[in-house]
């Protein structure tokens, strides 16, 4: 499995944005899809985002449509979450994800359970 590190989280004011990266070691990041779920107190794991890892397909939840990107360096070993416009109910603990070889469609939701190496997480707080 490979080995995620997330950062780049912290307390942001509603209409503010956010980076957040994973640094992935241990495997060869090319083969990995990546991906971002968040997890707010109480409530289950959901998934944000994904990216192939042919970097040519995205996918997002609703929720942060138009208003999250997610994209990959793979030079760098790297996966990233660009979040603006972040709202309040956008707080959560934010967890990096990947799986080798990944597929997913428009009509799958990923599934915390279809991934197998997770981040240790970042919290993430928007204040209104």
């Amino acid at each position: 499995q490979v080995q995620l590190v997330e950062s780049g989280g912290g307390l942001v004011q509603a209409g503010g944005s956010l980076r957040l990266s994973c640094a992935a070691s241990g495997r060869t990041f090319s083969r990995y899809t990546m991906a971002w779920f968040r997890q707010a107190p109480g409530k289950e794991r959901d998934f944000v985002a994904a990216i192939r890892w042919t970097a040519d397909t995205t996918y997002y939840a609703e929720p942060v449509k138009g208003r999250f990107t997610i994209s990959r360096d793979n030079a760098k070993s790297t996966a990233y979450l660009q979040m603006n416009s972040l709202k309040p109910e956008d707080t959560a603990v934010y967890y990096c994800a990947a799986h080798e070889y990944y597929s997913f469609t428009s009509t799958y939701v990923p599934r915390s359970g279809d991934f197998g190496s997770w981040g240790q997480g970042t919290q993430v707080t928007v204040s209104s």
